[in-house]
């Protein structure tokens, strides 16, 4: 557990499974004033010679950015554009009923499903050339209470339901709020020691609140001949495996650590 490289910040701390899991926040990350800049005579030139800034009036100087204003979202998409801010709201009022309220669970234990994701439907084969299709939201919700995966489609123009799908053994990616839980218990449980112990030695501070991390994971199920019959049922259970970075600090390797979302324990591999 006590992997954690903290005097070499620069560097890959958690080995190829961490560096692939922090792939998705370093990608497209780029420094101010660094877009578009090369080396040039040994130094830095960004985007053009001071001769030709000086050509724009500009003295030598760089002009500064613009940020545009994003266009508003209107309530309600055409075609196949992505759904709506307002769409999706709309769509996860119709899908969950009274019913589905109360008869499932969330990550939390608390009633009503936990939503795993809101989706543009695929078009009928029918609506596949036509360009007034009606809009359809795929709906997925993970029902804790029974370890289901829930997918009800909705007809935002209708305002109703068209189909609904129940799955077992079915793992979707872990949601922000799952993945939230997960860390929770993580360090509220005896085998979280290590990487409480290693967050306080890469920031002097206790570490009493998945805020206080960065985290990226990955669904986790079990492999025949696995060791740890703890964790024998993930795959039916909604299990997961975390990889915490401390936020402006480095990663904490706990691949070996599974947290079983469905009966609430932590277990380890191996």
């Amino acid at each position: 557990m006590r992997k954690i490289v903290h005097r070499h910040l620069g560097k890959v701390v958690a080995g190829a499974a961490i560096a692939v899991a922090g792939t998705a926040v370093m990608i497209g990350v780029t420094l101010p004033g660094t877009a578009g800049a090369e080396e040039s005579d040994g130094g830095l030139r960004a985007g053009g010679t001071a001769q030709q800034a000086a050509q724009d009036g500009q003295g030598g100087s760089v002009r500064p950015g613009v940020v545009e204003r994003a266009p508003a979202e209107g309530r309600k998409g055409k075609g196949r554009d992505p759904l709506t801010d307002d769409e999706m709201r709309r769509a996860e009022r119709i899908a969950v009923n009274r019913a589905l309220f109360d008869s499932s669970e969330n990550v939390e234990g608390a009633r009503g499903p936990q939503r795993i994701g809101v989706d543009l439907a695929e078009p009928d084969t029918a609506d596949l050339d036509n360009p007034n299709a009606p809009r359809r939201a795929d709906i997925t919700f993970y029902d804790y209470k029974d370890d289901t995966l829930v997918t009800k489609t909705v007809d935002l123009d209708t305002g109703k339901v068209d189909r609904t799908g129940v799955q077992h053994g079915v793992q979707p990616p872990i949601s922000r709020d799952e993945m939230t839980e997960a860390a929770q218990l993580l360090i509220a449980d005896p085998l979280g020691a290590g990487l409480k112990a290693d967050f306080k030695d890469a920031t002097g501070k206790e570490l009493t609140s998945p805020d206080q991390l960065m985290l990226n994971s990955m669904v986790y199920r079990a492999t025949p001949g696995a060791r740890s019959a703890a964790l024998g049922a993930c795959g039916e259970h909604r299990c997961v495996r975390l990889f915490p970075k401390v936020k402006n600090g480095p990663w904490i390797d706990s691949r070996d650590l599974v947290i079983d979302l469905s009966a609430r324990k932590v277990g380890k591999l191996g």
